[in-house]
């Protein structure tokens, strides 16, 4: 079922961030009702990211807009990096590990910090000690920082030697059978859709610019949770078979495929509700 802040995100983050618009809440109404959302659920999800500081909103007269503000802009780049960008690192053998103990009364700072670590790719070697192939020091200490909890933390740089095979403390910190069946499950669903799509098109058949929009929205709302799950890790620690590079390469045609009608109809519903503006 999708829920509507997750689809006001995947619609801010795959549109309106990039052409730096505000949207007339009419056009959000119109734009999210194509997947069953309805006008009270979408105003209660606007209203609770306004509250949140990711929306800020515009009043005139009667009718409301609604832009991100600075920490949105900054958490949906955050989020398209992940998306779109992979790591080309070849891996030099070493190991960023991160050492916390906080506090039991700083419990809610500890919990978003695993939450955020696993998000970085990060993956728990122990209950308190996590690692990564990547030197994401400065990552490490900005999001402590943020937290208030940079006393209880220690990052180290470290050398493996070779001792254990390191594939052996990939699958001890990542579930990749089950990041891999994500993958796999995706290219089985969207593969049939963009070959029934590219048939169309061949047939010469015309496809209507909402069509368009319901596909790419639909495609990006499942692509962009995978790789949230997968630690990106290099490919000397991954399986021979690992599938996210088909899947990165089926997602990149699709969507390239479905953006410029998505568009035409992204922009028609917005222009539409008069009094939109570029912000």
């Amino acid at each position: 079922m999708l829920r509507p802040r997750a689809a006001l995100l995947t619609f801010y983050g795959d549109y309106v961030r990039y052409i730096g618009v505000e949207i007339g809440i009419g056009s959000l109404i119109k734009l999210l009702g194509n997947f069953d959302l309805s006008e009270q659920s979408v105003r209660s999800a606007v209203s609770r990211m306004c509250r949140a500081g990711v929306l800020k909103v515009r009043h005139s007269g009667v009718r409301s807009y609604y832009s991100l503000t600075e920490e949105g802009h900054s958490l949906l780049a955050k989020g398209t990096q992940r998306i779109f960008v992979r790591r080309k690192n070849q891996w030099d053998g070493n190991w960023n590990i991160v050492i916390y103990s906080v506090p039991e009364q700083e419990r809610k700072a500890r919990d978003r910090l695993r939450l955020e670590l696993s998000w970085m790719g990060y993956g728990p070697l122990s209950n308190a000690t996590w690692i990564s192939p990547y030197d994401l020091t400065k990552e490490v200490e900005d999001l402590a920082e943020r937290l208030q909890i940079k006393e209880h933390i220690q990052i180290f740089q470290a050398k493996h030697q070779e001792f254990t095979d390191p594939k052996k403390i990939v699958s001890r910190c990542w579930d990749l059978g089950k990041i891999h069946q994500k993958y796999a499950d995706f290219l089985a669903e969207y593969r049939p859709k963009l070959e029934e799509h590219l048939k169309r098109l061949q047939a010469g058949e015309t496809i209507e610019p909402s069509e368009c929009f319901v596909a790419r929205f639909n495609l990006i709302h499942e692509y962009r949770k995978l790789p949230f799950l997968d630690p990106d890790l290099p490919q000397e620690l991954l399986p021979e078979n690992w599938l996210r590079p088909q899947a990165a390469a089926l997602f990149d045609e699709y969507h390239g495929l479905l953006t410029e009608k998505a568009n035409e109809y992204f922009d028609s519903v917005r222009k539409n509700y008069r009094g939109a503006r570029r912000a």
